[in-house]
């Protein structure tokens, strides 16, 4: 695990790059898998400044589509930019028009004072830079950020098609770029919204798949069930959540949206989204079950001590509980605050130094019973055989879970998690694959095996590889049948600076790569899309 990275090479992962204006031929090493026919969709930010007006954080660049398509064993590579409202008025006034997550726009400096002040009253202009990932719904794809702005694109020639906006839709003030996608096209996903008396809650949405009358599946979009907040003013940064057959489970976590100062006017005081948040230093955790089909919350009031979240890896039932399997960082203090560009651009023994303060990342499996007996008070509940998670009813009524450690190294993080979802989502499973972050410089991928804590490690010197996405095997008999695809950044290596690579997801060990002769910079999630 103990590899250095003194030349730097991971700063090419944030470098600006022009789009292309048709796919290139990628040269092929090994032999890509005959079945493998498709496109690998993907999104990150590929703009890191607009003239001379730098963005500051991780997620505030351009957001940049990717594409690579496998046909007949040859690979093709294609990306644009994708034509956002913001990157629109970027491009036209040529400087920073939109308020990004970490970096301020300011007013137009064209503008007099009067139709200044007269625009601060429109309040917030909310951006729509769709930089995270990229889904379908019913036989439309999406890119997305977290916010309420979605944005349709054509999975083949990667042109914009529209803006859409979900509060049309649904009462979400957002969602996550993490929906779940049901066999059947059937969309989850959660958002902060107004609930009860202007009490802050959580919404979880839920968009059916198109049905004969061909109709847009958005229109059909309706609140499924409403988790409340620990705290009405303040609603906690929500990035994804867990979902089986019949429940729906919630992680509220102690980073804290604080309204009051997104609400009053930001163009005022220069402020972004970074700024409005906050760390509930005592509330620690609460997890929140639901019922899917009826919509019922669980009242069973789950606490856990602090950390942060972003993604789940797998929830599942099994005999009376839910085991939840979750990346995350210990402590209460947000994990962005170590994502500015400047912090990822240091020098090695800078990155470094960082990452030694910021929280510890750890993979760890929560397991939480569903039928509570009250003399069971001061017991451990959990009665399943495989893990060492405990859940102890308190004489409050609570319960106080303590996880099973499933993956942890100082500082290595085991992130981006992703597993055989279209088979094993939401239920009993054995493999995920992961993204490792060493000092938050992604450098490794990993297979986990989540019952024996085994692993197998693709790593190679100055190669900075992104999310691994796993393909299943048309004619699959087991879990792991299957490739692994990622996209690698080699600036040290050789001529060509970026590949796709495919590794057996077996054994991690490698089939192919395709080299392009362009930089990729980073990129968060996609999707494979199947031909």
């Amino acid at each position: 695990f103990r590899v250095e990275h003194p030349a730097g090479g991971y700063k090419k992962l944030f470098e600006t790059v022009e789009e292309l204006s048709s796919p290139v031929t990628a040269h092929v090493t090994g032999r890509i898998p005959t079945w493998l026919r498709g496109s690998l969709l993907r999104c990150g930010p590929g703009l890191f400044e607009v003239g001379a007006e730098p963005f500051y954080h991780l997620f505030d660049g351009q957001a940049l589509l990717h594409k690579f398509d496998f046909k007949e064993g040859h690979v093709t590579y294609h990306r644009r930019f994708i034509r956002t409202d913001t990157y629109v008025r970027a491009m036209t006034e040529k400087r920073i028009v939109i308020t990004e997550f970490g970096t301020s726009a300011y007013p137009d400096p064209c503008k007099n004072i009067f139709s200044r002040f007269f625009s601060y009253f429109k309040g917030v202009e909310v951006t729509d830079n769709a930089l995270v990932n990229v889904y379908p719904i019913g036989e439309d794809y999406y890119a997305c950020t977290e916010t309420n702005f979605i944005t349709k694109i054509n999975p083949d020639t990667l042109e914009t098609i529209k803006q859409v906006d979900l509060c049309k839709y649904v009462s979400i003030n957002g969602a996550t770029a993490h929906p779940h996608i049901e066999n059947d096209g059937t969309v989850y996903n959660i958002g902060n919204c107004f609930g009860k008396n202007f009490a802050l809650a959580y919404n979880i949405i839920r968009t059916p798949p198109l049905q004969a009358d061909k109709e847009d599946p958005m229109n059909k979009s309706e609140v499924v069930v409403q988790f409340p907040c620990s705290d009405r003013f303040k609603p906690s940064y929500v990035h994804s959540f867990g979902l089986t057959s019949n429940y729906i489970v919630f992680v509220e976590t102690p980073v804290k949206i604080n309204l009051l100062k997104f609400l009053s006017s930001w163009s005022l005081w220069g402020a972004n989204y970074m700024d409005c948040f906050e760390s509930n230093e005592t509330m620690g955790v609460w997890l929140h079950v639901a019922e899917k089909k009826k919509g019922r919350l669980l009242n069973i009031k789950y606490r856990t001590s602090a950390f942060n979240l972003f993604h789940h890896i797998n929830t599942y039932e099994d005999n009376g509980f839910l085991i939840v399997d979750l990346c995350t960082w210990k402590g209460f203090e947000f994990v962005y605050n170590y994502l500015y560009l400047a912090n990822l651009r240091a020098n090695w023994d800078e990155v470094k130094r960082q990452a030694e303060k910021a929280p510890q990342p750890e993979a760890r499996r929560y397991v939480l019973p569903l039928n509570i007996d009250k003399s069971d008070t001061g017991k451990n509940l959990v009665t399943l055989p495989y893990t060492t998670a405990t859940a102890t009813l308190c004489s409050d009524e609570t319960i106080w879970l303590e996880p099973e450690v499933i993956f942890s190294g100082p500082r290595h993080a085991f992130e981006f998690p992703r597993i055989n979802y279209k088979k094993y989502n939401g239920k009993p499973y054995t493999y995920t694959y992961g993204l490792g972050l060493n000092h938050f410089v992604p450098d490794k991928l990993c297979k986990l095996n989540v019952k024996t804590k085994e692993t197998w490690v693709w790593q190679e010197p100055d190669s900075y590889p992104s999310e691994p996405i796993f393909v299943s095997h048309p004619d699959a008999l087991e879990e792991d049948d299957g490739v692994v695809l990622s996209i690698v950044v080699s600036p040290g290596a050789g001529p060509k600076p970026a590949y796709l690579l495919i590794l057996n997801a077996k054994d991690m060990s490698e089939v192919a790569r395709a080299e392009v002769e362009v930089n990729i910079p980073v990129t968060f999630h996609g999707i494979f899309k199947r031909a």
